[in-house]
């Protein structure tokens, strides 16, 4: 409902919008007719072929059929930096090795609450923009843009000829999460559950932290960890 919600506000209406026979027509009554109004058709289905379609997620009652996301190219990202819009210093996730489509799609979502300016993904060993990431980040896999680089270590070498401060999170780190310093242009970069960041990623960092772990685990799920780490640099830009 979030993600179709999300499509509607880009002025994307889908092409066709399967609708769960019964009260969702309802329920969804307000979307359903922003999306007629776009030129979609509305189709009614039984709840168990939206569930087929959507391979047994929760689609509550609603599936567009839309255009798929695409992401941003590598040199859109050196553009936006050389042009900066914003008053705010520019605030970047970047996420190396994370394939898993739902902590992607969370790390999106934490991302899009936080602020951040966009979202930088290597070409391969990357999850993709698939309806499932659309579907977990409840919308904001429309509204923060991705951006897909062909080397890693050598994209986070340029971010710092633009003076953007690369910090990376490793558990073997000897600062903590809240004694670094993310006011100025930052890149904040997560790793991989289990494997953590690439050895040439972790050489690209100008310097690592990690997270206070008082109990009997050691980690964190990345998506978890992100949202932790992102909420620690919004606190900080507003000086609270």
């Amino acid at each position: 409902m979030h993600a179709v919600r999300a499509l509607l506000a880009r002025g994307e209406a889908p092409r066709v919008l399967w609708v769960q026979e019964g009260d969702a027509q309802q329920r969804l009554s307000e979307l359903i007719d922003q999306a007629r109004r776009g030129g979609a058709r509305v189709e009614q289905h039984p709840r168990d072929e939206l569930d087929r379609l959507a391979r047994d997620a929760s689609h509550q009652g609603i599936v567009a059929f839309a255009a798929p996301l695409a992401f941003e190219s590598e040199a859109s990202l050196w553009f936006k930096l050389e042009a900066w819009p914003h008053a705010t210093p520019p605030l970047l996730l970047v996420l190396d090795g994370v394939t898993d489509v739902h902590n992607f799609g969370a790390c999106l979502r934490s991302a899009d609450a936080a602020g951040v300016h966009g979202v930088i993904v290597p070409k391969d060993k990357s999850a993709p923009l698939n309806a499932m990431v659309r579907k977990v980040a409840c919308g904001a896999a429309e509204n923060v843009p991705v951006y897909q680089v062909t080397n890693l270590a050598r994209a986070l070498a340029r971010l710092k000829e633009f003076g953007i401060w690369i910090t990376g999170t490793a558990g073997e780190a000897e600062a903590m999460l809240f004694e670094a310093e993310f006011t100025g242009p930052t890149a904040l970069v997560m790793g991989a559950e289990g494997k953590g960041m690439r050895r040439l990623t972790r050489e690209a960092c100008d310097g690592l932290v990690k997270l206070p772990m008082a109990g009997s685990v050691t980690s964190l799920n990345v998506s978890v960890a992100t949202g932790i780490c992102l909420f620690e640099a919004v606190r900080q830009r507003r000086g609270t």
